[in-house]
């Protein structure tokens, strides 16, 4: 039996972890978690969602407290979280922890920039509250489990959790404080699947909210608004209410001791998670030379039964929701060699040799490969071409996992890539040597 509420260990852990206990290779990766963000939330600014949300923001005026990366405007931290969560997640080339089915970044970092912005706060508190929204929204993602995610978006609802951390330890709460702050985030955690069939804007609300309901949190809970005690494990709190299978005891498993968030996953295709193995078992099989329809006869790709679970209904009516089209995420590898943020577009959809490939691919779900879920995300294809070969490999972990990671040199590709059409290469080139430098940054505006 538990000693103590989940919030309240979680809060002596926050209120007993300082930068110099985080060692340098762990301070490496959270600068190019932080670095790929902004790539992210840079890259989304001239999509239509955060057009949507910027005109908004912009009739409600505010406190000029915190910078909106999309337009280099301020306003008060709440709206700058707001948008600079939405605008990070619009490309879906945002990062991914595995395990835990979550996206990190797009929900915590602009709840923890924007109120260290705010906060006059230095880049070792910044790279401090981003490792330590990460590790609790991690945790608490891991613990309510898959279940979870067939209805709940779990950067949404968990996100909350680890934005109200972060920005927890940015503002200096006490052990108390930071119980009620997860409190408020909890009671605030939603984020339903429903809008995927639609192709609906929400899912760049989920993360924005996210950020924005964390943040609220903790600064509510700043002034001595209180929080629910046991706001997870509580008779009517968020694992019950959100999940048929949960284990509550991994928040606490080694925490201290170990960094789950270490175990992140950077994005190198610019799609859905869920299709990037089997982009990269087609890659591997054809290695990267494009293949057009007259040399294809079949294509068989076997993955995990959760990736059609969620994208096996998906229709290709927009750019957005060939992202989670599988099929079209296959054919455009195998016809480009590639995927790519050009290949998602208009003129894309309407491609006769994607459609023809299309129709020559099989999907079906491998119980092998189920089996691996959500520790692995592994899929295996099998190419038959028109003259007799069968081109054939499998992955168990994607360009860009963990086990298979970005080197520091392809993030900052992948950063300038996102960026190219928006900052010119010598203020990207500022912005990545700031970045790689954010522990002697003594104020972070000073980098925005």
């Amino acid at each position: 039996m538990l000693e103590a509420a989940l919030s309240s260990q979680m809060a002596t852990f926050v209120s007993r972890l300082f930068f110099d206990d985080l060692s340098d290779e762990h301070l490496k990766k959270i600068k190019l978690y932080f670095l790929d963000w902004l790539g992210s939330a840079y890259g989304g600014k001239k999509e239509r969602p955060t057009g949507i949300l910027l005109e908004l923001v912009h009739s409600m005026g505010g406190k000029p407290d915190s910078t909106i990366l999309a337009d280099g405007s301020k306003t008060m931290c709440l709206l700058a979280a707001l948008i600079n969560g939405a605008s990070s997640h619009v490309l879906e080339m945002d990062d991914l922890h595995r395990k835990s089915i979550f996206h990190p970044a797009c929900a915590i970092i602009p709840a923890v920039l924007a109120i260290a912005e705010r906060e006059n706060a230095s880049g070792k508190d910044l790279l401090l509250g981003i490792s330590i929204g990460y590790e609790i929204g991690i945790r608490v993602a891991l613990a309510v489990g898959p279940s979870h995610y067939h209805f709940w978006h779990t950067t949404a609802t968990c996100g909350s959790f680890g934005a109200a951390a972060g920005a927890a330890k940015i503002l200096d709460l006490d052990e108390e404080q930071f119980v009620w702050a997860m409190g408020s985030a909890g009671t605030q955690a939603s984020g339903l699947w429903e809008f995927l069939v639609d192709s609906a804007m929400s899912k760049q609300l989920h993360p924005g909210k996210a950020a924005f309901n964390g943040l609220l949190a903790a600064l509510l809970a700043k002034g001595g608004f209180t929080g629910a005690q046991k706001i997870l494990e509580g008779e009517k709190g968020f694992f019950r209410a959100t999940s048929s299978k949960f284990d509550e005891q991994i928040c606490l498993h080694r925490l201290g001791e170990e960094f789950f968030c270490e175990t992140n996953s950077l994005k190198y295709y610019a799609s859905c998670g869920h299709t990037h193995a089997a982009i990269d078992a087609v890659l591997k099989a054809t290695k990267s030379e494009p293949l057009t329809p007259d040399k294809i006869k079949q294509v068989d790709v076997s993955i995990y039964q959760a990736s059609l679970d969620l994208l096996g209904n998906i229709e290709l009516k927009s750019p957005y929701l060939a992202k989670f089209n599988l099929p079209f995420c296959i054919a455009t590898a195998l016809r480009y060699g590639h995927v790519n943020l050009d290949d998602f577009t208009e003129q894309r959809l309407n491609d006769q040799d994607l459609h023809l490939i299309m129709e020559r691919i099989n999907i079906r779900s491998d119980p092998e490969l189920t089996k691996c879920y959500p520790h692995k995300w592994p899929a295996e294809a099998r190419i038959y071409t028109t003259d007799g070969q069968c081109l054939q490999a499998g992955t168990d972990y994607p360009k860009g996992d963990p086990e298979n990671p970005l080197e520091e040199h392809e993030v900052i590709a992948k950063f300038k890539s996102l960026t190219n059409k928006i900052l010119p290469d010598s203020e990207a080139n500022r912005i990545v040597e700031w970045v790689m430098d954010l522990e002697n940054l003594d104020n972070v505006a000073m980098l925005l």
